[in-house]
């Protein structure tokens, strides 16, 4: 086992505060497209009448996520990390 320095370790924390911290923002763009669908009456993405703020709060969701898989990606390569066999 490689040891890990301290910056590797710090670096480590700051991406784990950040995926939390961008996970919690994606929940609430959840809670404002559900809010904005219940205010519509129109769940359906794919509806002529959907809200047109509800389809750029999915688009910033679908961003978030894969920004947030990334982020993920990155850690699971941070040096010092065990890997699994």
């Amino acid at each position: 086992m490689q040891p890990t320095s301290r910056f590797d370790a710090t670096a480590s924390l700051h991406l784990h505060a950040l995926i939390s911290d961008l996970d919690w923002r994606g929940r609430m763009l959840e809670a404002d497209i559900k809010e904005e669908e219940r205010k519509a009456g129109n769940a359906d993405p794919g509806s002529a009448t959907y809200p047109m703020l509800a389809v750029t709060l999915r688009t910033r969701l679908d961003n978030l996520r894969a920004s947030i898989a990334m982020l993920k990606s990155r850690l699971e390569d941070a040096p010092g990390r065990a890997r699994a066999a």
